[in-house]
């Protein structure tokens, strides 16, 4: 089944899907006890495991005949956690893996698609260009509807982009960086608009933060999101606690949304108790709203067609498998997904980077000293205890962060699989690992710095002032 498009047409029910579901498995039957052409039965068979997936999108319940979905069906939470199980949510990652999460495991959990070579291929078809070393070494690695976008591409129809940020704090570390690094690759080699949502008021109701001083780490991070370098004709960049105010269609969408969502499926996708506030229940919804192209008039002249796509970490995907379910019942098209990894922490991949730890990040303000002593104290080394020993074995860049942190910024693919080899035979020493993955990071960062002193009050004041963009639709 493919996606609703905006066309205005409601979202198929779970009875409804388990019905077609039932009424394709008798085809599929059919066709196989008939011996139809092998081309007719293949086609008949991938609808019906495309079926399966949107049945459990939609229930988050496996199909099975003779069992009809109950009444009260729940929009999917965060997939089945087992014991020993990575957690991964918009508010905890933890694993005990020293290689990190799994994440082939964690797209059968959350239901996405793997990018896999053909997707990477195709995307290297369509631009006509290298794909992003991101895409390349499976950083980010798994997606929602990116072929239906590179259709539309193909045939002359423009999306636009959206991603965002939490400011929880006024510096942000290397790991913020991810998502906006490849979503200025991504405007440039589409040339198409974006949208930056500062999640102020997020912050806020889940920190123990002041009003203004979230609004001032939105404005803050800001700066350090200019400082990559996107084109201010092309972007907008917004904080939650101005822009609300500002945009009755941008409201509009938000209250279409929370209509559409219980209080019993937000449970369900996020874990809220009932000692959490109203305030952290209804933003689910806020942050679903970019997601529609009519939450910006000013950019998209009122148009509700124009598909959305989000480049962000996997954790974010729940907020936008909840926006995928209620888009087509309130006449939009769902907006398609990018996920990436995690940047791990210098201590190791057990856990995301956190801005509450000096020690577990590279931060954007770092010294090049403190960026020598950091990855020479804090980085967890996956090589031997003695050089002989190393020599010997060789050690594990699977587990070695300085080699994790290389995979996301040396760019050179022949380079980095040599450093692997290297390591891997014991060619290559801890110490002389760490000293290029110093040796990488100190002119990246020196050079964002420079950059960001470039960024005056009226560079920002311009990028977060709604207006039209420069762009063909």
């Amino acid at each position: 089944m493919t996606d609703c498009q905006g066309d205005g047409e409601g979202a198929k029910s779970p009875m409804d899907l388990y019905e077609q579901l039932n009424a394709q498995g008798d085809k599929v039957r059919s066709l196989k006890t008939a011996k139809a052409d092998k081309g007719e039965v293949d086609a008949a068979v991938k609808l019906l495991l495309q079926l399966k997936v949107d049945y459990k999108e939609l229930t988050g319940q496996d199909y099975k005949a003779g069992c009809p979905p109950s009444e009260d069906v729940v929009v999917p939470d965060n997939g089945p956690v087992e014991d020993g199980e990575d957690t991964v949510d918009p508010w905890t990652v933890a694993t005990t893996n020293a290689k990190g999460v799994d994440y082939d495991k964690l797209i059968v959990r959350f239901g996405s698609s793997k990018i896999d070579k053909e997707v990477v291929d195709r995307i290297e078809k369509v631009l006509g260009q290298k794909p992003h070393r991101f895409l390349r070494r499976g950083i980010f690695f798994s997606h929602r509807d990116m072929h239906q976008v590179l259709e539309a591409y193909e045939k002359q129809k423009s999306f636009y982009l959206y991603t965002g940020r939490g400011p929880s704090s006024e510096a942000m570390h290397v790991g913020h960086l991810i998502p906006f690094i490849f979503t200025k690759w991504l405007q440039d080699v589409f040339d198409i608009p974006l949208v930056i949502q500062m999640t102020d008021d997020e912050k806020y109701l889940w920190k123990d933060l002041t009003l203004e001083e979230c609004h001032r780490f939105a404005v803050e991070n800001a700066r350090d999101i200019i400082a990559c370098g996107f084109d201010v004709n092309k972007t907008f960049i917004f904080s939650d606690l101005d822009y609300m105010g500002s945009s009755p269609e941008f409201y509009r969408n938000v209250v279409k949304i929370q209509k559409h969502v219980t209080f019993n499926q937000v449970k369900g996708i996020f874990g809220f108790s009932d000692s959490d506030c109203i305030g952290k229940i209804s933003f689910p919804a806020i942050q679903a709203a970019p997601s529609f192209s009519n939450s910006f008039p000013q950019i998209f002249g009122g148009r509700k067609d124009i598909q959305c796509l989000i480049p962000c970490a996997i954790d974010q995907d729940p907020y936008f498998r909840m926006t995928r379910d209620v888009a087509p019942r309130i006449g939009y098209p769902k907006p398609a997904l990018l996920h990436s990894t995690f940047f791990p922490a210098l201590q190791g991949a057990q856990t995301k980077m956190s801005a509450s730890d000096p020690n577990s990040s590279i931060f954007l303000t770092d010294t090049p000293k403190q960026i020598k002593n950091k990855v020479n104290k804090h980085a967890f080394s996956g090589g031997k205890d003695t050089v002989e020993e190393h020599r010997k074995y060789g050690g594990n860049p699977d587990v070695d962060v300085s080699f994790m942190y290389l995979t996301f910024f040396l760019e050179d693919d022949e380079q980095l699989e040599k450093i692997r080899q290297d390591y891997t035979s014991g060619a290559l020493l801890t110490g002389e690992l760490k000293k290029i993955l110093i040796e990488t990071l100190q002119p990246i960062i020196a050079e964002h710095q420079e950059r960001r002193k470039q960024v005056t009050d009226e560079m920002v004041k311009q990028f977060m002032t709604p207006r039209p963009l420069n762009f063909k639709i």
